[in-house]
C-alpha cells in the first residue's frame, strides 16, 4: 500500500480493483483524556470484539439502535479513532502502516452533519481534488460529472454553507465524495435529511458506483426502507457487539425493525424519557 498517496489520481475508466476491509476482533474504548494513547481502563467498551470483511462492490447495510456503535465503526474504518484491542487491514497491511491521509483518499467517510468549512459548493468539490495536485481539467470534469450525477443546480455553485438547507448541505457532501473517486464509501444516516426523491437518486447513484466502479459502500441508516432496497449485505450492532452478518436475502425484515424499536424504546425508559 505504499503507493496510496501518488497514484490515486488516475480514472476510473477500464480499472477494476479487487481490495478488501478485514477486520479482527476489533474493539474500541474511549480513551482517558484527547489524544492519549492508552485507553481508559475503566470505561466500558463501545465497540467489542468485532470480525468481518467488505469486498469491493459491496453494498452493506449497517443497522443498530441510536447508541449502538455505528457512527464509532464507520469513524474506525475511516481511522479517524483507533481500535483500542484488534487490528483492521486494508489488502491486507494493517491500517498502522498506512499513512491516514493515504488511506482517507480511498475509503472516505460522509459524515451525517457534514461541514463545508466555510466554502462555496464550487470550492467544496474542488478542495479534495486540489488536495490530490490532479490537473485542473481533470477537477473541472469531476465535478462536472457529480453536478450531473446528483442532479445539482449551477445556482448552488457560489452559495456558502450559511444559505443551504441541512438537506443541501448533506447532497453537497456526498457530491464532495464522489468527485474522489472513492474505494470504500462510509455514509452515516445519508438520507436523514433527504426527501423521497432525492433519496432514490442516491440509492440510484451508489447502484451505478458499485456496479460499474466496484466501489464498496457502507452505509449506516435507521431507514430500513432504504437499506432493504439497496444492500446486499446487513450489519447489525447492539450495545457495540455485531450480532447479525448476513445476505439482504436472508434478514427476517419484520422482526429486525420490531428488534430495533424495542431497543429504542428501552433505551428511553432507561434514560427516563
Amino acid at each position: 500500500m505504499d503507493n496510496l498517496d501518488g497514484q490515486h489520481a488516475r480514472d476510473w475508466v477500464g480499472v477494476i480493483d479487487h481490495f478488501q476491509i478485514r477486520a479482527e476482533q476489533v474493539s474500541w474504548r474511549p480513551r482517558l483524556f484527547q489524544g492519549q494513547v492508552t485507553a481508559d481502563p475503566n470505561a466500558p467498551y463501545l465497540l467489542h470484539d468485532l470480525s468481518f470483511t467488505i469486498q469491493a462492490g459491496d453494498r452493506v447495510g449497517l443497522v443498530g439502535a441510536s447508541g449502538a456503535g455505528k457512527t464509532l465503526l464507520l469513524r474506525l474504518l475511516n481511522r479517524l479513532i483507533e481500535p483500542t484491542e484488534g487490528t483492521l487491514y486494508y489488502n491486507n497491511q494493517a491500517y498502522a502502516q498506512i499513512s491516514p491521509i493515504g488511506l482517507r483518499q480511498e475509503i472516505v467517510l460522509v459524515p451525517q452533519e457534514p461541514k463545508l468549512l466555510g466554502m462555496t459548493v464550487r470550492e467544496a468539490l474542488e478542495y479534495p481534488l486540489t488536495l490530490r495536485q490532479l490537473p485542473s481539467h481533470t477537477i473541472k470534469q469531476r465535478v462536472s460529472e457529480a453536478l450531473d450525477q446528483l442532479n445539482i443546480p449551477a445556482e448552488w455553485l457560489e452559495r456558502t454553507e450559511l444559505q443551504l438547507s441541512v438537506g443541501q448541505r448533506q447532497w453537497v457532501a456526498i457530491a464532495r465524495a464522489l468527485v474522489t473517486h472513492p474505494k470504500v464509501l462510509l455514509l452515516d444516516e445519508p438520507t436523514s435529511a433527504l426527501d423521497v426523491g432525492r433519496s432514490q437518486r442516491l440509492i440510484q447513484a451508489l447502484q451505478g458506483l458499485t456496479q460499474t466502479h466496484h466501489t464498496a459502500v457502507v452505509m449506516a441508516n435507521h431507514q430500513l426502507e432504504i437499506v432493504k432496497e439497496f444492500c446486499d449485505r446487513l450489519m447489525q450492532l447492539q450495545q457495540g457487539k455485531m450480532v447479525q452478518n448476513a445476505a439482504a436475502s436472508t434478514v427476517e425484515w419484520a422482526d429486525l425493525r420490531q428488534g430495533l424499536i424495542d431497543a429504542e424504546t428501552q433505551q428511553a425508559d432507561e434514560w427516563g424519557e
